[in-house]
């Protein structure tokens, strides 16, 4: 099925399409605001942002939601998921006024990491809220087809967002003014997701009650319990345990990737920051023309293959082409690298998501979801860490390319051997669908 075919089938569920234009109006806003820190981290002008000062910058924004992260999978799993997607696009669009008006009187850049900090933990929050919310809304036959044209919908928004972003600096300038209002269209638009998604139903997303449960205000006492609970209920489960760790893996080799990839637009291909930036919105855009691709290949794949066949063949492309396109570091090889780890890592994460939502419990899928994100975020704050140590000031590093290149093709071996022989086989000829 085409990615359209794939979108009309499941759009013709009411209560789909409120999620996913819940989703969507979301994560546009997301991308607006990612640009804008993007930009005001690494590319103002008055900057001098070293590899360093990269992986701390990603260390602020995403490694303290790691922490935070299980208290918000144990009440996902107790809240009225539809609530929590009314409630925080609200709080994020504040928190996002709040940035905004930090940025406009030139406060240290301290309390405007604080503020984005909050911004992107309850970001996070509402993205688990979303996965989990997923499988209420459509049949389990359609799951993977909808996890392949929602996040990456999604995704392709975002960087839409970034675009819109980068379009909004040209007109308001990269001055501190410029970026504070930014982000103050980046809040409203957060804000309106809200009123989509009070069009859905209180119970329609979950959680299924259960009496066996404690209340959530003993659940958070006993937090570091649940997860650990959470992280047994998937080690006893081959396929979702290896589909964690193939997108754990994905994300630590992108985060290698990226990292560099900025430093050297910043300082190797050119030393005129908006000059650096611009380039830099063009492998974004590759990227978002790669995750597209994902969601157009991936359902035609896994109707041949099994989604665990599936990861090890885009974690192992994804490698082998980013070795040969950037070796020479060149620009136009960093284009064709970032639509290549596009379709790989989307289509990594399309099957991940699919894994396990499939063979996941009900009531442990917000508390999974929470070590997803952990993983999620923290293995490209430990990448960024990574790369300040081994890049130098211009980015130019062999060593962290083959890093990323041959880690990219070993994730790929050890998800063949942890998923065994069944990973490969096609599926049987009684599970392929009747035309």
């Amino acid at each position: 099925m085409s990615f359209v075919s794939d979108l009309r089938v499941v759009l013709r569920g009411r209560d789909f399409r409120r999620l996913f234009a819940t989703r969507l109006v979301s994560q546009f806003s997301d991308g607006v605001f990612q640009f804008a820190v993007a930009g005001y981290a690494f590319f103002t002008p008055e900057k001098q942002t070293s590899a360093t000062e990269a992986a701390v910058a990603f260390a602020v924004l995403l490694l303290p939601y790691s922490v935070l992260g299980p208290f918000a999978g144990v009440l996902i799993d107790r809240w009225s998921r539809r609530q929590i997607l009314v409630i925080a696009p609200i709080v994020r669009g504040a928190l996002l006024l709040l940035a905004a008006l930090l940025v406009a009187l030139n406060a240290p850049d301290l309390y405007f990491y604080g503020a984005a900090l909050l911004v992107l933990g309850v970001n996070r929050f509402f993205l688990s809220a979303l996965s989990a919310g997923l499988p209420h809304v459509v049949e389990e036959r359609l799951l993977l087809t909808a996890n392949a044209v929602t996040p990456t919908s999604g995704t392709v928004v975002t960087f839409v967002g970034a675009g819109v972003g980068f379009l909004l600096r040209m007109l308001f300038g990269p001055s501190h003014l410029g970026t504070a209002l930014i982000l103050m269209i980046s809040g409203v638009l957060f804000g309106l997701s809200a009123l989509v998604a009070v069009t859905m139903a209180r119970t329609l997303l979950g959680p299924v009650y259960d009496t066996s449960l404690p209340q959530a205000r003993e659940a958070v006492r006993n937090v570091l319990t649940g997860l650990v609970d959470g992280a047994r209920h998937v080690l006893h489960r081959r396929s979702p345990a290896a589909a964690l760790g193939g997108m754990a893996a994905h994300r630590f080799m992108y985060g290698l990737t990226i990292v560099m990839t900025v430093m050297l637009y910043r300082y190797y291909f050119t030393d005129n920051a908006e000059a650096g930036l611009s380039e830099v919105a063009g492998v974004l855009a590759t990227s978002g023309a790669g995750f597209f691709v994902a969601a157009l290949i991936t359902p035609w794949a896994t109707e041949r293959f099994r989604p665990e066949t599936w990861i090890p063949i885009m974690l192992a492309t994804g490698g082998a082409l980013e070795l040969v396109l950037c070796l020479p570091f060149h620009q136009a090889g960093f284009l064709a690298m970032g639509f290549v780890l596009g379709v790989t890592g989307q289509s990594v994460k399309i099957c991940a998501d699919t894994i396990v939502q499939r063979d996941v419990g009900e009531v442990y899928l917000g508390r999974v979801f929470s070590i997803y994100d952990m993983l999620f975020n923290g293995m490209l704050v430990l990448a960024a860490s990574v790369a300040a140590f081994l890049l130098p000031a211009n980015g130019k590093s062999y060593v962290v390319l083959t890093i990323a290149s041959l880690g990219y093709i070993a994730s790929a071996i050890v998800f063949r051997l942890v998923t065994g022989g069944a990973a490969t086989a096609r599926r049987a000829p009684e599970e392929v669908p009747q035309q």
